[in-house]
């Protein structure tokens, strides 16, 4: 039985907003670079760097 792993992180390509999967809350968080988080255009409609490259499945 094959096995899918999520992404842990994801980069908007329009605006440049990076999150990470938290696994205590379940949930995605802006990653923050020292003291400013990388939230990118809060009115974007992000398109996640998540593609085709991306294999979801374990060897």
């Amino acid at each position: 039985m094959a096995t899918v792993i999520p992404p842990k992180e994801r980069v908007c390509e329009r605006c440049g907003r990076h999150d990470e999967w938290d696994d205590e809350t379940d949930a995605w968080l802006i990653v923050s670079d020292g003291d400013e988080k990388q939230v990118g255009n809060p009115h974007c409609l992000h398109e996640w760097d998540i593609n085709g490259n991306y294999n979801p499945f374990e060897d």
